[in-house]
């Protein structure tokens, strides 16, 4: 299953971002490497495969939202 996730800018009327993109990003990591430290303690019962793919995606869904942000703070279109 291969699914492309929208992700809107949240901008205020001035086109100011409200979110900052260094903290969703260093969230979604983190969330990812915390994972993978489960799996590598052997703690949680968690499957080596899913924890990376889904730790993988997560990754690719932290870099398309700085894509997205430094393309918004540049004025163009990624």
């Amino acid at each position: 299953m291969n699914r492309e996730v929208t992700l809107p800018l949240i901008v205020d009327d001035r086109g100011t971002l409200q979110v900052s993109a260094a903290d969703v990003s260093k969230l979604l990591r983190t969330v990812g490497g915390r994972w993978v430290r489960l799996v590598e303690s052997g703690e949680g019962g968690l499957d080596e495969d899913t924890v990376a793919a889904l730790t993988i995606e997560l990754a690719k869904l932290a870099d398309r939202i700085d894509v997205a942000c430094i393309a918004h703070s540049s004025g163009t279109t990624p």
